[in-house]
């Protein structure tokens, strides 16, 4: 990955590139791209483990909900995850789907990895009805659900920082087969624009990650939607939460092997680079696109409206190890305090669904 990142920055003016271009090569090159390689990223054996593999129970109550949801509102059985990763919440999803729903459903899976598009397809190989597509843009006029889980937090972001009261942007460049950062003037007016319709600004010394990328995402989102229900899960930070000494260096980091690394220079291709996400600018831009802000929860709060305590065996079993044990544990994992939910917002929006905004978490 060196070499063409070396090649990249060189032929790059300035020999600088942005935060946004080396994540992209990072993360999404074709051939070195960190989430593009055939190696597993999630679980035990990967380098990050997310909400949906800690249990089935994620998967099951979502299918239980969506189903509600579309009695409700009266949306198409329609239901779209982006970034399916290696496809165990839609096989949890879709379990629970067929075994006590029973209604014809679509599933579709968007995933730009040809290698997870290659695990969901032998996982998810029992269930005719699910559909593949490497883009968003290659599903158009649906009615339905989108849901994604930690997409977001994924994209490619520019990094800023204010100096001397001026802003900069923070670029990569090389120096003895190394990267390093090098600091510009602020000129991109995208990012101006960005900051100044999200009201920010930056302390002295604080480091700010801007995500445009979030803005293409949405859109393809809002225009892929014609009728239906957005749901995104992901961990972010509102507009306050950010302007908090604890969080003046920013939240850039990667992880390799299940340890937590500052400098996600390091590794390009091997590791996962994550930043919270801009909630605030998430739900606004949304309005502005036509999907309507219904409401933001922590993650164990929706699980709860979900309906997750249902899911709890109320019986004891003495043995530590049985299905019934694993599965009660990993509820209550889901909605403990100061557990993995607690760190995650649900942000859900809607379109075209006047006068239902009511009926989606009632």
């Amino acid at each position: 990955m060196i070499p063409y990142l070396e090649k990249l920055i060189l032929d790059s003016p300035g020999h600088l590139i942005t935060y946004a271009d080396f994540m992209s090569a990072a993360l999404y090159h074709p051939e070195y791209g960190y989430y593009m390689k055939a190696k597993q990223k999630i679980g035990r054996q990967g380098d990050f483990i997310t909400t949906s593999n800690i249990s089935d129970v994620y998967g099951r109550l979502m299918a239980k909900w969506f189903a509600a949801l579309c009695k409700k509102t009266k949306i198409p059985y329609y239901f779209c995850e982006i970034g399916a990763g290696n496809g165990r919440f839609a096989h949890a999803f879709l379990q629970e789907w067929t075994a006590t729903i029973k209604t014809p459903i679509q599933y579709i899976i968007i995933e730009t990895s040809p290698y997870h598009r290659m695990l969901q397809k032998e996982l998810l190989e029992p269930f005719p009805f699910v559909s593949q597509y490497e883009r968003l843009a290659d599903l158009n006029s649906m009615e339905g659900m989108i849901f994604s889980n930690e997409l977001f937090d994924a994209l490619p972001v520019h990094v800023i920082e204010k100096e001397n009261a001026q802003l900069f942007e923070i670029m990569i460049g090389m120096k003895a087969d190394q990267l390093i950062e090098h600091k510009v003037p602020l000129t991109n007016q995208e990012i101006i624009s960005f900051l100044q319709e999200n009201q920010i600004d930056l302390l002295e010394r604080q480091r700010l990650e801007i995500p445009l990328a979030m803005n293409d995402m949405l859109q393809q989102i809002a225009s892929a939607l014609i009728r239906g229900i957005v749901v995104t899960a992901d961990y972010g930070y509102t507009r306050e939460e950010w302007m908090d000494p604890r969080r003046a260096r920013g939240s850039l980091r990667g992880f390799y092997q299940h340890q937590l690394i500052d400098n996600v220079l390091l590794h390009p291709g091997e590791m996962d680079i994550t930043s919270h996400i801009h909630i605030d600018h998430l739900i606004q831009k949304g309005n502005d696109l036509n999907l309507q802000f219904v409401t933001k929860l922590r993650q164990d709060e929706f699980l709860l409206k979900a309906g997750i305590l249902k899911e709890l065996e109320d019986h004891y079993d003495p043995n530590p190890f049985s299905e019934v044990s694993r599965r009660n544990r990993a509820i209550r994992s889901l909605i403990m305090p100061g557990g993995i939910s607690s760190y995650f917002q649900i942000v859900i929006q809607q379109k075209g669904l006047n006068h239902m905004s009511d009926a989606i978490l009632s």
